[in-house]
């Protein structure tokens, strides 16, 4: 069984009293272990998607279904809890706290969860450690290059052991070197971790690096490629 099934989804939006598809009947499998990039031109319904992908948004219409489960039947609650057990997310803004250090943001998610101090403690080290950032763990925010705070970032995800780690256009604030090392570094946890990435991308020279990769254009699937 696939880890995340989209069947026949719709996201439309209501501008004033003008109703915008911002996707469009989209059906899609995405199995466990997977290393998948969508990518497209802006406006082509990305966000929309990864917002899907990521139990954050509701579509219009359609089903999805994560790890055997119906996501409709579930309350705001109990989906609130279920995003934080299966779904680490990694933002183009990176989203860290930036008066905490780095291991302060790592340990963020797992305090949350009400893991205890010494432990969340423990495990986000061990994560930054695991991204290359050992030695950054008091730095904050301000005092790391972009490539770092996505680094801190991609650990605060894999922090919590999630199934998939969401990721909309991870690279966007970064130069083409730091891109193909985040993309890299993803690959590498994807590949140690067996945890599912999803990202997206406007930049077609990171598609090189991925096992799928899916062309979304106009709210739609226009091709789905699997890597040789």
């Amino acid at each position: 069984m696939a880890l995340l099934q989209l069947r026949e989804v719709r996201r439309r939006f209501m501008l004033g009293e003008t109703a915008i598809d911002a996707l469009h009947s989209v059906s899609l499998d995405i199995h466990a272990g997977e290393f998948l990039a969508v990518w497209g031109p802006s406006g082509s319904g990305k966000s929309t998607l990864m917002n899907l992908i990521g139990l954050i948004d509701s579509p219009t219409s359609g089903e999805i279904y994560f790890d055997g489960q119906d996501i409709s039947t579930l309350d705001d609650d109990a989906l609130t809890a279920f995003r934080g057990q299966k779904i680490g997310f990694v933002f183009q803004s990176f989203n860290l706290v930036p008066v905490l250090s780095a291991l302060e943001n790592v340990m963020l998610p797992l305090q949350i969860r009400g893991v205890n101090e010494a432990e969340a403690r423990s495990r986000a080290a061990t994560a930054l450690a695991e991204v290359g950032l050992e030695k950054f763990v008091s730095s904050r925010p301000d005092k790391l290059s972009g490539g770092q705070r996505q680094r801190v970032a991609i650990a605060r995800a894999l922090v919590v052991s999630p199934k998939l780690v969401i990721a909309d256009e991870p690279t966007a604030n970064l130069d083409s070197e730091n891109s193909r090392i985040i993309v890299d570094l993803m690959r590498e946890m994807n590949r140690a971790k067996g945890v599912t990435f999803v990202f997206t991308t406007h930049d077609p020279r990171l598609l090189d690096h991925v096992d799928r990769k899916i062309l979304l254009r106009d709210g739609a699937i226009e091709s789905d490629e699997v890597a040789a």
